[in-house]
């Protein structure tokens, strides 16, 4: 289990700049949340978090950067948009997860390698076929993670059902997709030597 915030030292490790870095790539005023514990109560998914909902968004307002992008909370969030249904305030809090998310990969701080694997072998995929081609998605997901014959006793069967073809389906515009890839690529490189 990942170690606690020292709560005693919380003023030393605030970073204003993540407070409204989050706030801007979200769209979302996280200082309007007032810890009712809505989202954390409607999160089918809390019990297996480090960090409840609720306690991310605090952590947030607090600007405990290192905590927020390392925990397993943001990545094991299903999106499933109960905690921002049952908002009382509306802030979209699975807005703010998927902020997160992002704000962690960029920070090279993602919690959960098989996560983070899986994300990179579906758009790595999505790039070079314009859609996802299951049927090499998983293999190649399996044997980088180290679990090579997880699920593979299914293969037969969904393939047999039709439910998954051997080869990846032609895509209209796949080179557009491509395309998308490329120009996103290029401004991150571009955002990086601004930075540095």
């Amino acid at each position: 289990m990942m170690e606690r915030l020292h709560t005693l030292a919380i003023q030393t490790t605030r970073n204003d700049e993540f407070i409204r870095e989050v706030e801007k790539a979200s769209g979302q005023h996280i200082s309007q949340c007032y810890q009712c514990g809505n989202c954390s109560a409607s999160c089918a998914y809390t019990y297996v978090y480090d960090y409840p909902v609720n306690q991310i968004m605090r952590l947030v307002q607090l600007g405990q950067k290192d905590v927020v992008l390392s925990s397993k909370s943001i990545w094991l969030c299903a999106t499933c948009q109960a905690c921002t249904t049952r908002c009382p305030c509306n802030i979209d809090v699975a807005k703010v997860m998927e902020s997160l998310r992002i704000l962690s990969r960029q920070d090279k701080k993602v919690s959960e390698h098989d996560i983070q694997l899986f994300y990179d072998e579906f758009l790595r995929l999505v790039k070079r076929f314009g859609r996802v081609f299951e049927t090499g998605l998983l293999p190649l997901f399996s044997v980088k993670a180290g679990k090579p014959f997880t699920d593979v006793d299914l293969a037969p069967r969904v393939l047999m059902k039709g439910k998954l073809g051997l080869l990846p389906h032609k895509v209209k515009g796949q080179r557009h997709v491509a395309e998308i890839f490329d120009r996103f690529e290029a401004y991150g490189k571009k955002s990086d030597r601004d930075k540095g």
